[in-house]
């Protein structure tokens, strides 16, 4: 077993190498690109530098890490995928997500390439698997946010084409996106099951891009884009017509997990921040950490990691047994959301004046991690989610609950 010697939740030595590998590309090459060109963390990164380091992730073999090993990946397991993320979140290199291609690359299609056609592959697929084209997720609308399945661009057949109507909102990725796997109704009687999905070219004069905004985080790579009479070949449909919606929810509980170590590496951050900061900040001829208030802020920040990454590494373990970790994947989203933010909001604390001044990297964090609180579905939408899947299971249980004898 020695290639696995470490406790289930530890992950494999595979990952521990992978972890090592991917920090020592980010200290070597990655963050002495970002001090040359002056990259921090707000704004609108220049394409041309992403697609630099994509293509030098990609030679590196650390692009395709999330994909099975037949198409070139690790096949990396849940546990070891969720501390990679989190390992890499929580270095220092702002473009550290770019080298796993996280916004724009294979761990966005690594599951369409058991449906896609030898025509989407080679047109679409392989070239993001090869670092030669950015691809964006267009699922969400101005008004079918939380509610995905109230989606209203629209698709209509017209012999070998689509022609594509709408708007999308709010589309991360797609202020640099060559393409976008869009969601749109091509059958408005069937509901959610009337919804198909598409590969769908960014660059004609039918589709119009809009970035001229920022969200909280201050990065600038999601986009709006607004499609008229947009002809998509038939070719490009994913899947059958009325599988969209299917599709888009198939991989949101497995998305919600790995969000969580997103979310755990930053306040890890956040953390070993305000720990150093204590130690060397002197107030009243002390340092900070010898001041209980100080010291209790740590303890409570410290508990919170502990509780936040068994959940998650133990969800992932579930899942890597084949258990359904809907529910689960939910409570954690939950949990590290709103934990990981209070982390963050106490680490801001413990830094004083420093720690609200815009571009330090705990205020940035604190900004990022009140926004995971509602990507990837709203705290309410996790626990709507929870009670949802508790209640059904008790109420399958109605008659054997009712009948038990109490005492």
């Amino acid at each position: 077993m020695a290639s696995n010697r470490r406790a289930d939740f530890e992950g494999s030595d595979k990952a521990a190498q992978l972890i090592d590998d991917v920090r020592r590309f980010l200290t070597e090459e990655i963050v002495p690109l970002e001090k040359a060109h002056g990259i921090g963390y707000e704004g609108l990164h220049p394409t041309e530098l992403l697609r630099n380091v994509w293509k030098r992730s990609a030679e590196a073999g650390f692009y395709t890490l999330a994909l099975p090993e037949r198409l070139g990946g690790a096949g990396l397991n849940t546990v070891d995928t969720c501390l990679l993320k989190e390992a890499i979140t929580a270095t220092e290199s702002v473009l550290a997500h770019h080298v796993l291609g996280e916004f724009s690359g294979p761990p966005r299609v690594g599951h369409l390439f058991e449906i896609a056609t030898e025509h989407q592959l080679e047109n679409y697929l392989l070239p993001v698997a090869r670092a030669e084209k950015a691809v964006c997720f267009a699922l969400t609308e101005i008004e079918a946010g939380s509610d995905a399945a109230a989606i209203s661009t629209r698709a209509e057949r017209e012999g070998d084409y689509f022609r594509l109507n709408g708007q999308k909102r709010y589309i991360t990725g797609g202020a640099y996106a060559d393409f976008a796997i869009l969601f749109a109704v091509t059958d408005p009687q069937k509901g959610p099951k009337g919804v198909s999905a598409f590969f769908v070219d960014l660059d004609g004069p039918e589709v119009e891009r809009n970035f001229d905004y920022e969200s909280i985080s201050g990065q600038r790579y999601h986009a709006d884009f607004t499609f008229t009479d947009c002809m998509v070949p038939a070719a490009n449909l994913l899947g059958e017509e009325g599988q969209g919606f299917k599709l888009a929810m198939s991989r949101i509980t497995l998305n919600r997990l790995l969000h969580c170590s997103v979310m755990l590496g930053f306040a890890r951050r956040a953390f070993d921040s305000a720990c150093r900061h204590a130690t060397t900040r002197r107030q009243f001829k002390r340092a900070l950490a010898d001041f209980q208030a100080i010291q209790h802020k740590l303890a409570w920040m410290e508990t919170q990691l502990y509780a936040a990454r068994g959940m998650m590494l133990h969800a992932a373990h579930l899942r890597d047994q084949g258990v359904d970790i809907r529910r689960q994947a939910a409570m954690c989203k939950y949990f590290i959301a709103e934990n990981a933010f209070l982390v963050a909001d106490q680490a801001m604390q413990v830094h004083g004046g420093v720690g609200i001044i815009k571009g330090h990297p705990v205020e940035w964090i604190f900004r990022m991690l009140r926004m995971y609180r509602i990507v990837t579905g709203t705290s309410e939408i996790q626990l709507n989610t929870i009670a949802k899947d508790v209640l059904k299971e008790y109420a399958n249980d109605a008659p054997a609950v009712a009948g038990r004898k109490v005492g």
